[in-house]
């Protein structure tokens, strides 16, 4: 190594070194018996029903076949017109999560951010 570059490696540590020794000591992390006291107070996403309709489009393909039957004779295709928002939430939810298995249904979910779920379910829980 050359000395000039041993000489900048040894000046960014030393840099780097003297910014971590000056930063203010954090918090020490709460006990699991503080965390299960505190609810979790994560802002509620509100739902746009119309940003919802648009993006419900491919769902029509199994979900909205008259008596839900699809390709697939030994499947029933569940209703999710008219279902509470909070269960359409988790449940694509947890199809993106990978907690809930249905293969079409993980993809679907993959690909819908937390903006687009709320949507969705905004959409589909106030649809007739």
């Amino acid at each position: 190594m050359r000395p000039l570059t041993i000489a900048a490696c040894f000046a960014l540590t030393l840099a780097a070194m003297t910014a971590h020794a000056q930063e203010p000591a954090k918090a020490p992390a709460p006990t699991p018996a503080a965390v299960a006291a505190t609810p979790a107070a994560a802002p509620a996403i509100k739902g746009n029903a119309e940003t919802g309709r648009q993006l419900t489009y491919t769902c029509q393909g199994c979900h909205g076949v008259t008596g839900y039957k699809n390709a697939y004779p030994n499947y029933h295709v569940p209703k999710i017109v008219g279902q509470s928002p909070e269960y359409l939430t988790n449940a694509l939810t947890e199809y993106k999560k990978g907690t809930r298995k249905h293969p079409t249904m993980q993809a679907q979910a993959q690909s819908f951010s937390d903006q687009d779920i709320a949507d969705i379910a905004a959409f589909l829980s106030s649809a007739k």
